[in-house]
């Protein structure tokens, strides 16, 4: 895996370095992770509580969302 020096990195702060395609977190997609991890919060898979809070709708879980980085990263 390539590496660089912390001045290199930092000399990039606002630059554009990698762009995958849009990727939709769809209600399905949610509820088959909450499925699977059995983390069936109301906040991931329950639309009608989950508009009730500040978030106004659902939200995809942490983990899910950071299992997508090895598909984002392999297109970036």
């Amino acid at each position: 895996m390539p590496t660089a020096p912390l001045d290199d990195i930092r000399s990039r702060i606002g630059e554009e370095v990698g762009v995958s395609s849009w990727l939709t977190m769809d209600q399905q997609r949610i509820n088959e992770f909450a499925d699977s991890t059995e983390d069936r919060q109301f906040i991931h898979v329950d639309p009608e509580a989950a508009a009730k809070t500040p978030f106004g709708q659902t939200i995809a879980h942490g983990f899910l969302s950071f299992s997508m980085l090895s598909r984002m990263g392999r297109e970036a």
